[in-house]
């Protein structure tokens, strides 16, 4: 299986190494059987199509090392992730010309967004194991969306559903005064405020 290993492993601005992994999600830790799992690709596609958890399982794996960074100002090191990249699936979706960016959308009615150009490195995965071992539900599994050069709110737990749009849709924590860019390494936690708040 190809491995990825993050260059740079100093931590971004305002961040606090942790030894745990905390948790914070939108709700309650949803029931979900990996048997009726399904991932949709949908929206400005040529090919929509749905994957099974099998199915997903089955095709060819990359695990990445590296840290992750929460808004929240906690930094995990050397964390290892496993599943198949973002890229992979895309080729068999193929976007439209006008797709410009993509809607995760979760359980709990949670979406976040980002545009597709920021989703193509080999780093974003799909995700369904964690340090070698299958993602717990606490943690976002059966499969999660992983897109470690963000905030981790970007990436999404109980990932359902990849869709493909032609201008940018905020997501949940975005339309509620989130950074939309999300760079830990620009501290873009929170969207700037009108000039005349405050």
């Amino acid at each position: 299986m190809p491995f990825l290993k993050q260059k740079d492993s100093t931590v971004p601005p305002g961040q606090t190494v942790t030894q745990g992994f905390p948790v914070l999600h939108v709700g309650d830790v949803p029931a979900i059987d990996p048997q009726t799992w399904r991932l949709r690709f949908f929206g400005l596609v040529e090919h929509p199509f749905e994957l099974s958890y099998d199915e997903l399982r089955a095709l060819p794996a990359t695990e990445w090392h590296g840290d992750i960074h929460c808004v929240t100002r906690w930094t995990k090191l050397a964390t290892t992730w496993t599943g198949v990249k973002f890229s992979t699936l895309l080729e068999r979706a193929k976007p439209l010309a006008s797709a410009t960016h993509v809607v995760q959308h979760a359980d709990n009615d949670y979406t976040t967004n980002l545009p597709l150009a920021a989703m193509l490195g080999d780093d974003v995965l799909i995700a369904y194991a964690f340090d070698g071992q299958p993602i717990e539900p606490v943690h976002g599994g059966p499969v999660r969306m992983f897109v470690p050069q963000k905030y981790f709110w970007k990436s999404a737990k109980w990932l359902h559903g990849l869709e493909f749009l032609d201008k940018d849709q905020k997501g949940f924590w975005e339309v509620r005064g989130y950074n939309n860019d999300a760079d830990p390494w620009k501290e873009e936690r929170y969207a700037d405020l009108p000039a005349w708040f405050g």
